[in-house]
């Protein structure tokens, strides 16, 4: 039985503040900006749950609820959801905050999948991650399915292997 490790411990908070260089002619923050700064909340989310070197494997549906306008802070918030052989899924919330007005959205939300590697770039086993709270618990339960999705959509696994898509999709 591999290493269990509580997905708290994974738990990262990165706050930025969005400058001009940040934004787009409409001053809102770029998505490719976006995008950058969940990648290194979620890699560093990974790095603590492995205590390893990570990549990214993938990104899912990266959806852009709200925009973000220039001067607001934005607050990432990442962690591992579950952990497979060397593959971990991590989630992030995004937050939007206008301080003077006392306002706080969520912007964005979505899933990244890293990989373990070790010194030679090979993957590397990882602990198994321990849901302790009922949000982690969900999120954990949904992982295999997610994961799955990604694979039959990646060409890495016949749709016909997907036993957790086939029992959510079975009416019989």
């Amino acid at each position: 039985m591999r290493k269990q490790k509580p997905v708290q411990e994974s738990f990262v908070s990165m706050t930025e503040l969005v400058l001009p260089n940040d934004t787009n002619t409409l001053n809102n923050l770029m998505g490719g900006r976006m995008m950058h700064l969940m990648d290194i909340a979620a890699a560093v989310s990974a790095q603590r749950h492995s205590n390893r070197i990570v990549v990214t494997a993938s990104v899912d549906n990266v959806s852009f609820r709200e925009g973000i306008r220039l001067g607001s802070v934005v607050t990432l918030e990442a962690k591992v959801t579950r952990a497979f052989s060397s593959s971990m899924e991590v989630h992030i919330d995004v937050w939007a905050e206008d301080i003077p007005s006392g306002t706080k959205v969520k912007s964005n939300e979505a899933f990244f999948t890293f990989v373990a590697v070790d010194q030679s770039g090979r993957p590397i086993d990882v602990p198994d991650a321990l849901p302790e709270t009922p949000t982690e618990q969900e999120l954990y339960e949904g992982a295999l399915r997610r994961r799955q999705l990604r694979l039959v959509l990646a060409g890495r696994l016949k749709p016909s292997e997907a036993t957790e898509l086939k029992a959510l999709f079975d009416l019989a």
